[in-house]
């Protein structure tokens, strides 16, 4: 690729700018309808791509973002280090000692919420693959595991903030949820990165079992070996260098070198951002106000781009299939209620206690996006499921936290009726 020139130069400024302005916009439009403001950004997405500013004015929308030529591969390479970094502070979000803490309901729980939509997924996609649109000559089974894989993971930001705003966070119900899905995020993720190289995604000088070995230890060395050094590390960081510029400089640092070892060695690069910033998060080093600033600099830049390029290369309009999008909806929230209202019950939870733990599981998000993002890139999925997946994260979304709270005012009735 050569220097961009200067129309080149001065279409990605306007580009970045546009993008950026347009998720806060909608974000805060969401934030005031009491909804994430991922959901705005998504929209936002939507409006400056083919699905209506194509349809309005193709010219303008090219002119805008032009799909190719060298400024699309800069904005490329700038949408795969916001991913990189999104997938970063979603592992800071992982708290090893909460998991702990809540022992068997957190497991119980996290392990049928993870593997009922997983088999679900895979055994409804693999032997009913007309439901998707899937072609004999396509791989069944590694389209299966995705499908499987992507209803099975949890939005962990997400689930954080609807308990936040239902008040809930730290009672025992909000604790089960929140270390259930912790849980999920760090096995959905080992998951996800074996299905990466099933899909090709890895170097290609390892076999499967090579990368689920390699996947296995890399995980387990840095949240021991890793965890501790950078126990000891952050200290002497925090005493010699600028605060908080020294602390987030280090943290791009560690994030980046993580990521480009795990790509390395045939594992996707995002994989290896989510566990050294499970690491890095649960230091007890790393302070609440240290984390909200690499949070506030990541959420606020280049968490909306990433967001803002969903929508602006797919037309959600000619891509939309109803039966698809109906089957992953229906596939989402029926198998994950199940399998979380299971795992809630057999861990001790009361019944409506379990529901509420199941509606509360039951939001995707953000890391439901990101792997329909690799898997559309890759040839895995077309645009058609690929919309699917992102109208199910927002059907997710709109509504987990009113089924939650409904189940939680019938579970405070019954309690009360108890006591009289």
């Amino acid at each position: 690729m050569q220097n961009l020139d200067h129309s080149e130069m001065v279409n990605l400024l306007i580009q970045l700018g546009v993008m950026i302005l347009a998720a806060r916009l909608f974000g805060e439009l969401a934030r005031k309808l009491h909804q994430p403001m991922v959901v705005g950004e998504i929209i936002a997405g939507v409006i400056l791509g083919p699905s209506i500013l194509g349809s309005i004015d193709m010219d303008i929308y090219e002119m805008l973002f032009p799909v190719s030529g060298d400024t699309s591969i800069v904005m490329e390479g700038i949408i795969s280090i916001s991913v990189v970094l999104l997938l970063f502070i979603a592992g800071m979000e992982v708290e090893l000692d909460i998991v702990i803490q809540q022992g068997k309901k957190a497991l119980y729980t996290s392990l049928f919420a993870l593997f009922i939509p997983l088999i679900t997924g895979f055994l409804i996609s693999y032997y009913s693959p007309s439901l998707f649109n899937l072609d004999a000559s396509d791989d069944k089974l590694v389209f299966s595991l995705f499908i499987g894989t992507t209803l099975s993971i949890t939005a962990l930001p997400v689930i954080a903030r609807v308990l936040m705003d239902l008040n809930i966070f730290k009672t025992k119900i909000g604790m089960v949820i929140i270390a259930s899905a912790m849980i999920i995020d760090i096995l959905g993720w080992i998951i996800f990165s074996i299905i990466l190289s099933m899909m090709g995604e890895s170097s290609g000088a390892l076999t499967v079992g090579q990368t689920i070995l390699f996947t296995l230890l890399f995980t387990i060395s840095m949240l021991t070996i890793g965890k501790s050094l950078i126990n000891r590390a952050l200290p002497w960081i925090n005493r010699s260098f600028s605060w908080p510029g020294g602390l987030l400089s280090v943290a791009m640092v560690l994030c980046f070198l993580a990521a480009a070892f795990t790509e390395y060695i045939g594992i996707h690069a995002i994989f290896g951002a989510f566990i050294i910033g499970v690491a890095l998060g649960d230091s007890e080093y790393m302070s609440e106000r240290a984390k909200e600033i690499v949070h506030q600099f990541i959420n606020n830049i280049f968490g909306p781009l990433f967001f803002v390029s969903i929508g602006l290369y797919v037309n959600f309009v000619t891509s939309f299939n109803l039966t698809i999008v109906v089957t992953l909806i229906v596939l989402a929230l029926t198998s994950k209620l199940a399998g979380a209202y299971i795992g809630a019950r057999l861990g001790g939870l009361k019944k409506f206690q379990s529901l509420a733990v199941g509606f509360g599981m039951n939001t995707h998000g953000t890391l439901e996006v990101i792997l329909g993002t690799i898997a559309l890139n890759s040839g895995l999925i077309d645009k058609e499921i690929f919309v699917a997946i992102v109208i199910m994260v927002i059907v997710s979304i709109l509504v987990s936290a009113p089924l939650m709270k409904y189940t939680l005012n019938l579970s405070k009735k019954l309690k009360d009726s108890k006591a009289k």
